[in-house]
């Protein structure tokens, strides 16, 4: 079979650090968290008190009354970020075929504010229930894709995949097998996400998760730091514009990189946490490395899952020992959920858009707030700790990874015309 090469054309993103991916770059080249109090409800009764919120972000600056009411704040933050992405790649929509242009798309929890807002609402009157007639649509997990492809009137595929924390890199992988097997010739595709409701950070919080550093939130995510105790939980969105090659080049657009391999596993361990000696994470990395045809000594960068979980950092590290040995203290490695928090169900598309942005500029992010490395990371491994460093970047590789053992990698490769 003639199997078609992908490419990314565009990108946007919605996050802590900025309200667009340039804003975001750049903060996250400056080692800035976006850590801060809640403001989206009192979270004071709570075992945490901290977040990675957005900024300054107003949906009505962005999108028409009517769609922000229909809307739950995942939709609206995945509308968002689409069209910085559709408008990065210089797509003009008139001009393809739009049953050739799809959306594979993303979240681990949806419409959680929604869910939550109805649920009072009943609890408050249960003898008289009323439901809003936009209760469902605006809840459901697959809302985010129905109303990109309404929005930007894209009649190709449209579907949601949800796996946990691993969800959106899980709809790159889907879309890139789509485009690469020829059922289409462009995806809008990544991952959105708004789950700093009262719910999530509670049960979150139950679960052991969350940090509680609430006297200082900026330097609570400390990925693969001998004191880290937990993720901080973010939100935003991340988009990609995934594109059969010939279609970019025959338009005359920009390529960022090469989409070239993405690999999934299951622990079939636990619920919550990883297999302690990182089986599946080394399946999935394995698998992407095999599907792209490329071996672990030609990876120059990898965007860790990294939450900053006892576990999960340990388990990630011992995957990454197994499989590059003594490459892995040539192979450069930032831990940017030190900076976004924990976006969930977005945070792959997000670290998917920061390798490519390695590949592209060069430039890679720090890992901040890692003052005492853990004793697990061999010496001479690569951080990136404190301060971007600038490198060349060939090959980036992406890991994410979510509760009930889903694993997934992605890989970038420096496109070759």
């Amino acid at each position: 079979m003639n199997l078609k090469r992908v490419v990314i054309t565009g990108m946007g993103a919605l996050t802590p650090l900025g309200n667009t991916l340039t804003a975001s770059w750049s903060n996250l080249l400056q080692g800035i968290s976006g850590a801060a109090p809640i403001t989206h409800f009192d979270a004071t009764p709570f075992k945490t008190h901290f977040a990675c919120e957005l900024k300054g972000f107003d949906p009505a600056d962005h999108l028409d009354r009517k769609e922000v009411r229909r809307t739950d704040r995942f939709s609206q933050y995945a509308l968002v970020a689409c069209g910085e992405a559709i408008g990065d790649a210089a797509l003009d929509l008139t001009a393809v075929d739009t049953t050739r242009v799809g959306v594979i798309w993303a979240t681990a929890i949806g419409g959680l504010e929604t869910l939550e807002e109805q649920i009072l609402k009943y609890g408050a009157e249960p003898s008289n229930p009323r439901f809003s007639p936009l209760y469902i649509p605006k809840m459901l997990l697959d809302a985010s894709s129905g109303v990109i492809s309404m929005h930007f009137g894209l009649h190709g595929v449209n579907h949601n995949t949800v796996s946990a924390c691993a969800s959106s890199n899980a709809a790159l992988i889907d879309a890139f097998y789509h485009i690469r097997l020829g059922k289409a010739d462009l995806i809008v595709s990544g991952g959105s996400e708004a789950a700093i409701t009262p719910s999530s950070v509670g049960g979150f919080s139950s679960a052991q998760a969350l940090s509680s550093r609430n006297d200082d939130p900026a330097s609570a995510s400390r990925p693969f730091d001998v004191d880290r105790d937990g993720f901080v939980i973010g939100e935003g969105a991340a988009a990609l514009i995934l594109e059969e090659y010939d279609h970019a080049v025959q338009r005359g657009a920009r390529i960022y990189a090469e989409l070239v391999g993405g690999g999934s596993s299951g622990d079939a361990y636990h619920a919550t946490a990883a297999h302690p000696e990182g089986d599946g994470a080394l399946r999935s990395m394995v698998a992407a490395l095999d599907d792209a045809g490329l071996t672990a000594a030609q990876v120059d960068y990898i965007n860790p899952h990294a939450t900053s979980t006892p576990v999960g950092d340990l388990s990630e590290m011992k995957a990454m020992q197994r499989l590059f040995g003594e490459h892995l203290s040539q192979v450069q490695i930032s831990a940017t959920k030190s900076m976004t928090g924990h976006l969930l169900g977005a945070a792959g598309a997000l670290e998917a858009a920061i390798a490519v942005m390695t590949i592209h500029t060069g430039q890679i992010p720090p890992t901040i707030n890692t003052t005492t490395v853990d004793p697990v990371v061999p010496d001479g491994v690569q951080l990136t700790l404190g301060h971007a460093v600038e490198r060349p970047i060939a090959v980036a590789m992406s890991n994410s990874f979510g509760f009930g053992g889903h694993n997934s990698t992605v890989i970038f490769q420096r496109a070759e015309t």
